[in-house]
């Protein structure tokens, strides 16, 4: 029997981490925001704006990964590491939002911008690719004029959600679009745009906004509710509106808008206005039959004739831990209902955690993972506009009540391996990728869903389990965290790489498609380059598992085994490393393929490669601490060349306020012979991103530096990349003409440094590195977290967050 990475670590961390969010999210935004927590949405609007007047070197970008992703690869069966047997299929990167217009659908992902189709999902083609941002949070259609509305920055607090750029239009089938208002809705995240017939509202984390729904685009919205003063600039206290909606019937007069953030603040709950929300019109109610102290993330939705309400609430209590008895791992508060349609109740509780547990859920109950474990991440409730009573509910699965909440079914389990159909003659029927962020119901009852692995497809008149579409053969959305490159044995060069919940994935030579080889949340890579079947692959938090067999099982051998020194996995070693990121960095040394160093507090050292042993089983590990980097450092870089090693880390990683109080940043290298800290006046304080050194000379470093200068954030300094000849005792500011972005990656590369960022790549001479220039035309905007090179070293590889690889031929 086939089971899954279940075998080896909670399966709360292969749908969304619900079991440490914070620290996923805090790790994305602070190699954006560090030394501060928050920075202006201007700074990427203008570093986006100055790359885009960079001169162009180089070629154009093709991209690789053009064929479709399998999470069920045949041969690619391990059965305690893989995805296979899940019933999830072909998948793509996160699904944030989804609308449909006649024929058009329209829908919006991470980081991968807004695609479209009139085919009902068979071809997909896309849009909004070359905005400072493509991270989409909501998509609306105005019925007046069809016209589609999009806001940006994804507004799930995600572990790598990004923030947003504002609202735009498009008249034109999502061909072309335009800015709809001024600077107002920069950094905000919209997770919600509506209408009440006169005016739009985007429900944002910076409060409620809106404007005419007519007159000119630049007018700028409008500021309607935002009741948390949050003294002390709280990144999470900002007046986070979750939902916001209108009751139909009312005339526009009735907008009801949810605050809520999954810790919970004082000011959590529903705001009510009666006169059309307007400013100074919202008053705080006390719904009958809610526990208004308790109301975190919600999702609101009213059926067509506005005579019921439905909510689905999640719990800062339960998230905190303040569970109710018998102990449950759900941070579901519950789905409620309001039968008559007012906000102020009464409310029912139709649906909890126990309730969807027993609808046919793959999730057990009572268990460490229960329907709406992940509520604060995953969640939406959707009114059938043709049956007031027919009513969707997506959290961590989809399921369904064709009576208005009396009784319930799982029509869309998190995967078939814990359900009854499992391993029998007839099998389990393909099921939607877990964790729920969209849903739309077009006009010829077609219901369309979108999740951590893309788009799915039914008849609103389907009541069972079975007759789901898989829509993303035509989608490549695919989120990328680390790629590595090697010689294909069959042919090519293959690509390994990690991914947001889809897992490690590899390409083989000469082809586009996809393999998923491993399931969960993917980091960073070691790729033998003489041989890509040979691969270390991350799981999350340093958890590393290898494989000289390229992945391939046939379902009844296991062909990876673990051997991470991390604390932060199923049963860790004795000693184990307390402070590993996220994801966390790891690297074998550049002379030398055996010597492998991974780093969390310690800097830890293999001599072994593939052949290294770490585990509890094994009874005996490889990895040998060779440096402490003290007890509030967590590691960032790492780089080995011949021995010579250089970890970047920060300690305290958290920005304890906007002015970057507490956050502390540095290197420590062995070069010299003994580990000591480098101190560099001129290297700024915030977060590493990245190490590389000059292969023939380890004494050449290059240093990068993510989020953005001192013009944006306090006490951030200057300069994106530096460059020391010495070992790091000194070093230069080699940024020049760089725009003032967050800079993720760089190779050295035929004489020239090649740059990732979050808004293209750029490209300059080693001899004049200060001169730089964006590298191809072609490249989608959406944020490049890694870039590496072909063991020929003569092509380029980009891996997106949001728009999967990307290649060019670096020519001569």
């Amino acid at each position: 029997m086939h089971h899954n990475t279940a075998d080896r670590i909670n399966p709360a961390d292969d749908g969304g981490d619900p079991d440490d969010p914070v620290a996923g999210t805090l790790q994305f935004a602070t190699a954006r925001t560090a030394p501060a927590n928050v920075v202006s949405g201007a700074a990427l609007a203008a570093g986006a704006a100055a790359g885009d007047q960079l001169p162009v070197r180089g070629g154009t970008w093709s991209e690789v990964t053009s064929g479709p992703a399998n999470s069920e690869t045949p041969g690619y069966a391990d059965p305690s590491y893989s995805d296979y047997g899940s019933g999830w299929g072909l998948v793509t990167g996160r699904a944030s939002a989804l609308v449909t217009d006649g024929p058009w659908i329209y829908a919006g992902f991470a980081d991968g911008g807004v695609w479209r189709s009139r085919d009902a999902g068979k071809t997909w083609t896309p849009g909004f690719q070359n905005k400072s941002t493509e991270s989409i949070g909501s998509l609306w259609i105005n019925p007046t004029d069809h016209s589609l509305w999009v806001g940006t920055g994804e507004a799930n607090t995600s572990a790598d959600n990004y923030t947003g750029q504002g609202v735009f239009r498009s008249t034109d089938h999502g061909r072309t679009f335009q800015r709809v208002g001024g600077s107002e809705l920069l950094n905000a995240q919209v997770a919600t745009l509506t209408t009440n017939g006169a005016y739009v509202f985007a429900a944002t984390s910076h409060g409620l906004w809106r404007r005419p729904l007519a007159g000119r685009l630049d007018a700028p919205w409008q500021l309607v509710l935002r009741p948390d003063p949050n003294p002390d600039k709280d990144p999470t206290r900002t007046s986070i509106i979750s939902s916001v909606t209108v009751r139909p019937g009312s005339h526009g007069s009735t907008v009801l808008a949810a605050l809520g953030f999954r810790n919970g603040t004082p000011y959590d709950g529903f705001y009510l206005s009666t006169k059309g929300g307007a400013p100074g019109t919202f008053t705080r109610i006390q719904p009958t039959g809610l526990d208004n102290s308790d109301i975190g993330r919600t999702s609101l939705d009213y059926a067509p004739d506005g005579r019921s309400l439905y909510a689905v609430i999640e719990s800062p209590a339960y998230y905190a831990g303040k569970r109710p008895s018998p102990m449950q791992s759900t941070s579901l508060k519950g789905v409620y209902k309001s039968a008559n349609g007012d906000p102020n109740g009464p409310w029912t509780l139709v649906a909890d955690a126990s309730t969807l547990a027993k609808s046919g859920s793959a999730e057990e109950f009572p268990s460490g993972y229960e329907p709406g474990v992940g509520s604060w991440y995953n969640q939406y409730v959707k009114v059938d506009p043709r049956d007031p009573k027919h009513v969707y509910v997506g959290l961590e699965e989809i399921y369904e009540t064709r009576d208005g909440g009396t009784t319930w079914k799982t029509i869309a389990p998190f995967w078939n391996y814990t359900l009854p159909c499992y391993g029998t003659a007839a099998g389990c029927p393909p099921t939607v990728h877990t964790d729920q962020h969209a849903i739309a119901i077009s006009g010829d009852g077609t219901v369309y869903v979108g999740s951590d692995g893309g788009i799915w497809s039914r008849p609103a008149s389907d009541s069972t389990a079975v007759g789901w579409s898989d829509l993303n053969a035509g989608l490549h959305t695919l989120q990328y965290f680390y790629i590595g490159a090697g010689h294909d044995p069959a042919g090519g060069t293959a690509l390994w790489g990690g991914l947001q919940d889809n897992g490690n994935t590899v390409v083989r030579g000469n082809s586009h498609n996809v393999i998923q080889a491993v399931a969960g949340d993917g980091g960073d890579v070691i790729v033998d380059p003489s041989n890509a079947d040979r691969v270390a692959l991350e799981y999350t938090y340093g958890d590393i598992s290898v494989t000289t067999a390229g992945g391939r099982s046939d379902g009844t051998q296991q062909v990876f085994r673990e051997i991470s020194p991390s604390c932060q996995i199923a049963s860790p070693i004795a000693g184990c490393d307390p402070n590993m990121q996220f994801i966390a960095p790891f690297t074998a040394d550049r002379a030398n393929l055996n010597r492998w160093v991974i780093a969390g507090r310690y800097v830890w050292e293999t001599q072994n490669g593939f052949d290294t042993v770490c585990s509890k089983a094994a009874a005996g590990c490889d990895w040998k601490i060779v440096y402490d980097l003290g007890s509030t450092a967590s590691t960032t870089a790492i780089e080995a060349n011949k021995g010579v090693d250089y970890v970047g880390w920060c300690g305290p990683c958290l920005p304890s306020d906007e002015n970057g109080g507490g956050f502390k940043s540095g290197i420590a290298t062995n070069f010299g012979g003994t580990w000591h800290a480098i101190t560099a006046p001129n290297l700024p304080n915030r977060y590493i991103t990245r190490l590389v050194s000059d292969p023939a000379d380890p004494a050449h470093v290059y240093a990068v530096y993510g989020a953005y200068s001192r013009k944006w954030i306090p006490g951030a300094g200057v300069g994106h990349v530096f460059e020391s000849l010495d070992g790091g005792a000194t070093w230069k500011d080699i940024s020049g003409n760089l725009p003032d972005l967050p800079a993720d990656s760089l190779v050295i590369a035929k004489g020239r440094l090649v740059l990732a960022t979050d808004h293209l790549v750029y490209v300059a001479d080693v001899r004049n590195p200060t001169h730089w220039a964006r590298l191809g035309r072609g490249l989608p905007s959406s944020v490049v977290t890694d870039v590496t090179l072909f063991p020929s070293g003569d092509t380029v590889i980009a891996a997106t967050h949001g728009r999967g690889l990307w290649k060019l031929d670096l020519g001569r």
